[in-house]
């Protein structure tokens, strides 16, 4: 996946995926997706300009789940989050 249309399509499933997780209450604020970077084979990072997530890291490859692979990743990181998240919108947030 090398070309800018492909990246953009996987920049609308991040951010699909991330509203997806926002709405559904399993992440405590909303996140956007301005870009998603290419780190190697298989590996992608989506930094946010956000100071509570500044990135996330997940893997995937063409033919698998873009929406799991995101999914996961943003779970994982919310979840090794200490201390008091700053909930902007949502009056309780327990992960």
């Amino acid at each position: 996946m090398n070309t800018e249309t492909d990246i953009e399509n996987l920049k609308l499933g991040v951010q699909e995926t991330l509203d997806e997780l926002f709405s559904e209450r399993l992440i405590p604020f909303e996140l956007t997706a301005y870009k998603v970077k290419a780190d190697g084979l298989g590996e992608y990072v989506v930094p946010f300009y956000d100071s509570r997530i500044r990135s996330v890291r997940f893997s995937w490859k063409e033919g698998g789940s873009v929406k799991a692979a995101v999914r996961a990743a943003v779970l994982d990181h919310v979840n090794k989050m200490s201390g008091p998240l700053k909930c902007f919108g949502i009056a309780s947030f327990t992960p």
